[in-house]
This record gives structure tokens, C-alpha cells and sequence, in this order.
């Protein structure tokens, strides 16, 4: 994808990673995915999305800060798909557009234990555009910026039951945001390489 082409002609996969977390002596792994599209600056819920869990093995710890409904839902976490059968549906969206997420850093560091050898050349962090966007907000973290933009509402009736630290809650919150901040005015016209610069 050209850097130079305007940000909102650009196909986006917004993608968010729940992990064990870190416990001494074992690797933090993802146990749950999600990601969601947009299109023409849009979040688009006809078009590719991922809302699935992903094995980890029964005997693997969860730390016990990390956060979402894994300890209810174990013995699902257990039986999930394998997580190279969950990297085979991701990657196909990944390649085809620009990977999005709320610190691009802790959902690359995921992607790159799941595919050590994959790359791709663009990310856009809503975290960084969102604090150039809205300086003065006393807190940037995606379950703070949603309600005080007043997202709440859509997001809730998006994704019914779902709450944050849920995968898919939390790519579709990420993916609402995008779709904001793109539509502020003087972002408009912003290209790939404006929303993707360090």
C-alpha cells in the first residue's frame, strides 16, 4: 500500500489480543482474538472479522492480574482452535490491509510469537492519535476515550453483552475510534504514512 494514499480510502483490520499475562517461568500466551474491519473510513461489520478464542494448554497459568472472563471460561480456552489454525484465518486479513490497534506495541509482540517471521510494513496506533487528538483527556485508555466521546452507546449496541478486555469488544471499541478520528476535521486527508509516522 502506497504511503501516500489518503488514510480513508484504505482497507483497516483493527485487532486486539487477550494474553495470560506474565507468570514467572511460563510464556504470556493470546487465548482470545479479535478484529474488525473498515472500509472507506468505516467500520464495516459485513466485511471480514474475527471473534474467536484460542487454545491454551489446561495447565498453562493466567496470571492473576490478567484481566477479561478467562477463569470462567477455561475448559473453552482449552478445547479452542490451535493457535496456528487461528494465525491461518488472521493473516489473510492482515496481508490485505493496515493492522490497527491501542498500542500498536503489546499486539505486535503477540503477532510476533504466533508468526515470528511475518512483518508488515504499516501499523496504526490509536493510542498515539488519540492523544494528539484529544490532548486534554484526562485518561487515553480505550474503556475511558469510548464514553467520554460519547461511543458508548454504538459500540454497546454493536457488540450486545460484550464488555471491556473482551477481544472482539475491545478490536470493535479500537475500530470505532479509528472511524472518529478520521472523520475530525483537518484528519480527512491525513494518508497511511500521517497515521502510521512514530
Amino acid at each position: 500500500m502506497s504511503p501516500d494514499a489518503p488514510a480513508r480510502d484504505l482497507p483497516f483490520t483493527a485487532l486486539d489480543f487477550e494474553t495470560t499475562g506474565v507468570v514467572r517461568g511460563f510464556e504470556s500466551l493470546p487465548w482470545q482474538l479479535g478484529a474488525v474491519s473498515l472500509r472507506g473510513g468505516r467500520v464495516d461489520l459485513g466485511a471480514p472479522r474475527l471473534d474467536t478464542l484460542i487454545r491454551v494448554p489446561a495447565g498453562h497459568p493466567f496470571s492473576r492480574h490478567a484481566p477479561g472472563d478467562h477463569r470462567a471460561r477455561r475448559g473453552e480456552i482449552a478445547a479452542a482452535p490451535e493457535p496456528l489454525a487461528v494465525w491461518a484465518r488472521l493473516h489473510p486479513l492482515l496481508a490485505a490491509t493496515v493492522p490497527v490497534a491501542h498500542n500498536v506495541s503489546a499486539e505486535r509482540t503477540t503477532l510476533a510469537r504466533l508468526a515470528p517471521l511475518t512483518r508488515y510494513p504499516w501499523w496504526v496506533d490509536t493510542l498515539r492519535l488519540a492523544r494528539a487528538a484529544w490532548p486534554g483527556l484526562p485518561s487515553h485508555a480505550l474503556e475511558a476515550l469510548i464514553p467520554a466521546l460519547g461511543l458508548l452507546p454504538r459500540l454497546q449496541a454493536l457488540a450486545p453483552g460484550r464488555a471491556p478486555h473482551d477481544a472482539y469488544y475491545d478490536a470493535l471499541a479500537c475500530a470505532l475510534l479509528l472511524e472518529t478520528l478520521l472523520g475530525q476535521p483537518g484528519w480527512r486527508d491525513l494518508t497511511l504514512a500521517d497515521l502510521a509516522a512514530p
